[in-house]
């Protein structure tokens, strides 16, 4: 069956995902339509495609384990120079989103793996472009401010175009998703490169 690259990450939902990606995409990152906005859980990982069944029983214990959390975003920061990354900074729910990819991550379950860098919590706005856009989009969204009910998560693939898309989403305490705002859509016909 090969191989699939996954990614865990909570939406940020709209109206605030969507406007998020256009500005992303206005600062000239290629890759912003082709990545729902988001905060990661689990950065893009290599498994096995027939590991699918047991990747989703393993997420499914993980979100009824969890409960709804407020989230909010305030201002941005950078991980430059060591990661040329512009992020909108997760000013509460932050701690949450650590225990949550602790679970998700855990040695007991399919996606065990090692972080490149500590976990941060944040959404990006621009990755990997010019050092005057990165600014631009510093600087732009400082005063940007967002906030909601996180009540889930969800499993991304990521296709041959580079594109990912939701393949599940996981309800905290076992029970349907019901997202205090609407997901944001995903256009599937841009290309796009690594999104995390």
């Amino acid at each position: 069956m090969g191989t699939v690259t996954l990614g865990v990450s909570i939406a940020v939902p709209e109206p605030y995902g969507s406007l998020l990606q256009e500005r992303r995409a206005g600062f000239g990152d290629a890759a912003a339509h082709g990545i729902p906005t988001h905060v990661t859980l689990l950065p893009p990982t290599e498994a096995d495609a027939s590991a699918l069944p047991v990747v989703e029983a393993h997420l499914t214990r993980v979100a009824a384990a969890g409960r709804a959390f407020p989230m909010r975003l305030s201002g941005t920061g950078t991980f430059r120079p060591d990661s040329p990354v512009v992020f909108v900074k997760v000013a509460e729910g932050g701690a949450a989103c650590t225990q949550l990819q602790q679970r998700v991550r855990d040695a007991s379950g399919p996606l065990v793996r090692e972080l490149q860098w500590p976990y941060h919590p944040h959404v990006t706005v621009a990755h990997g472009i010019a050092e005057e856009a990165m600014d631009r989009a510093y600087e732009e969204l400082a005063g940007y401010e967002a906030e909601w009910t996180c009540t889930s998560f969800a499993l991304y693939e990521q296709g041959a175009d580079g594109t990912w898309r939701k393949l599940r989403e996981y309800a905290f305490g076992g029970g349907p998703a019901v997202p205090s705002l609407p997901a944001q859509s995903t256009p599937v016909d841009e290309p796009a490169a690594t999104p995390y």
